[in-house]
């Protein structure tokens, strides 16, 4: 879990695409800002619930989770990352 400027892991050890898909949530905090960025994503988890999504599905769904799972394999993604990345793919859920 990423709470602006903190990662909070439950293990020791964490893997780099673990780590990676929580700095993804880092620049997205810091590019939206942390108060628009929390109110956006419980907002859209809360979207995905009412339209009948479970708890995972409705996490998953998340544009913010989105990104960031679609590229935490990518250990350069960072490096390239347009501005509001979250906001340019359109996805499927």
């Amino acid at each position: 879990m990423t709470i602006w400027p903190f990662v909070l892991l439950r293990k020791p050890n964490p893997s780099a695409q673990l780590l990676n898909h929580e700095r993804i949530h880092l620049r997205q905090q810091l590019e939206l800002g942390i108060v628009p960025f929390y109110l956006w994503y419980f907002g859209e988890y809360g979207y995905w619930r009412l339209r009948g999504m479970d708890h995972y599905r409705a996490y998953r769904a998340i544009r913010f989770e989105r990104e960031a799972f679609d590229n935490e394999e990518n250990l350069a993604y960072l490096n390239k990352r347009p501005f509001w990345a979250f906001l340019k793919k359109r996805y499927q859920v």
